[in-house]
């Protein structure tokens, strides 16, 4: 219970700031943290303690484990895979040969992704081939997990839930997309949003991230025929808009039992907040 112990002292301390009532949000309902309304006296208080717990992010924020995390937050276990149990290896065997098609699929020169600019949209065709491959796979079924309120919901870990329908094990797992050189990057790949409406984690389940490797993108373009410019003149010099190709050159699948994370406090404002007719000091001529 410590990442609950943590993100109670610090939501506890922002409420109190905000002179608002000192409740957390509903995903850590299980934690009584219900209080009168502060003084500003206590809200300063409690920001001046704030800010240097939350300075100290080396000590309290780093290395908390990802299983610990889902239980505090969900009440589910991350049950780590077994080389040695018949089912997990039969599943990541399954897992694995879906991950090579899919691969091959998204590589080939006519894939739905070779025209798309961007990596960030890349990962949905992922998403999506992965899920027909592996719930065409007998013994298998895949799909979207839904979350606690039954609704659908694309984004958010984890993206896709197969069960094994022999056993009735719960297998998740998340597709991610990477550079080739960034396997050891310290930048930001991985979140998960402990909030109860939104929750996905609905079972005692192996937890897996599944890693593909791309090569920088090529873009290529062709000769075409003149095009004619706004002027209604020809452009001789014409060519069709370039066309980005991915390839994509390995994968790994991770077992997240071990897996440990940290947590990013920040402080948000809105486009309300920041506009306000009372703190605009000048504006361009309308």
């Amino acid at each position: 219970m410590r990442f609950i112990a943590l993100a109670a002292l610090a939501f506890v301390m922002i409420a109190a700031f905000a002179q608002a009532a000192a409740t957390l949000p509903e995903s850590f309902a299980s934690v009584n943290t219900t209080a009168d309304a502060p003084t500003p006296a206590t809200g300063k208080a409690a920001v001046d303690q704030l800010i240097p717990w939350l300075l100290d992010e080396d000590q309290q924020l780093r290395g908390v484990p990802f299983s610990e995390l889902i239980f505090d937050t969900t009440g589910r276990k991350v049950l780590p895979f077994d080389a040695n149990n018949a089912v997990d290896q039969r599943v990541a065997k399954m897992i694995s040969a879906a991950c090579n098609e899919t691969m091959n699929r998204l590589n080939a020169p006519d894939s739905e992704i070779q025209n798309i600019d961007r990596i960030n949209e890349v990962s949905s065709h992922f998403e999506d081939i992965l899920r027909q491959l592996l719930n065409t796979t007998p013994g298998l079924r895949c799909d979207f997990p839904l979350t606690v309120e039954g609704k659908l919901q694309r984004s958010g870990y984890p993206d896709l839930r197969i069960t094994d329908l022999e056993s009735k094990r719960v297998y998740y797992l998340d597709p991610k997309l990477y550079a080739a050189g960034s396997r050891d990057s310290s930048f930001r790949t991985f979140y998960f949003e402990p909030k109860k409406s939104t929750n996905k984690v609905r079972d005692d389940a192996v937890h897996f991230v599944v890693g593909f490797e791309h090569q920088p993108p090529h873009r290529s373009g062709s000769a075409s025929a003149p095009r004619e410019t706004a002027s209604g003149s020809p452009n001789e010099g014409g060519s069709a808009s370039p066309k980005t190709i991915w390839q994509f050159t390995r994968w790994d699948l991770v077992d997240l039992s071990r897996f440990t994370v940290k947590l990013k406090a920040e402080f948000q404002g809105s486009n309300r907040d920041m506009y306000r007719q009372e703190a605009i000091v000048a504006s361009s001529a309308k």
